[in-house]
């Protein structure tokens, strides 16, 4: 008969139950922020607690189900890395577009990426902070130590000079 202390008898393991999976699942709430897939990691986790119960120690099976909960939540979520990089393959790898097009767009790209390296260098740091680093007016003027409606004059300059290039293209 089994050790009513063990992890594996059906008592304890139904204190351990009763203990930890409100924690267990408000932490992977936390991690996740996904109510079914919280619940799916509890749900794991305490399975794997019970198939393994003979090689976890009762006072460490909290901890045991933490990190197994845990270890399931990041092995999830590499996985949803690769399916997205994936993804993002399969989009980028066929297109409907004309190859006629697509030559196209690329001398347009070469001619933009021309004009914008033609701007001025205060306007094109300008511009570049704001369209390919995405900050803001207020971040571009903090950074530069300007102020904010020097960043929007040497914005509003930018984009100015390139619609007037790229018409010409």
């Amino acid at each position: 008969m089994k050790d009513v202390n063990s992890v594996c008898a059906p008592v304890t393991y139904k204190k351990l139950y009763d203990s930890y999976a409100d924690g267990l699942y408000g932490f992977m709430i936390y991690k996740c922020g996904d109510s079914a897939k919280a619940q799916d990691f509890v749900q794991e986790a305490f399975v794997k607690l019970w198939t393994n119960c003979s090689k976890v120690i009762f006072e460490k099976a909290k901890s045991y189900l933490f990190t197994v909960a845990n270890n399931l939540f990041l092995d999830d979520y590499a996985h949803q890395k690769v399916v997205l990089a994936h993804k993002k393959l399969d989009v980028k790898s066929t297109t409907n577009e004309t190859p006629e097009y697509l030559l196209e767009e690329q001398e347009f790209l070469k001619k933009l990426q021309k004009a914008i390296s033609d701007l001025p260098d205060k306007q094109r740091e300008v511009f570049l902070m704001n369209r390919i680093d995405k900050k803001k007016y207020r971040e571009i003027a903090e950074e530069l130590e300007i102020s904010v409606k020097a960043v929007e004059k040497r914005m509003t300059l930018a984009l100015k000079t390139l619609r007037t290039q790229i018409k010409g293209i």
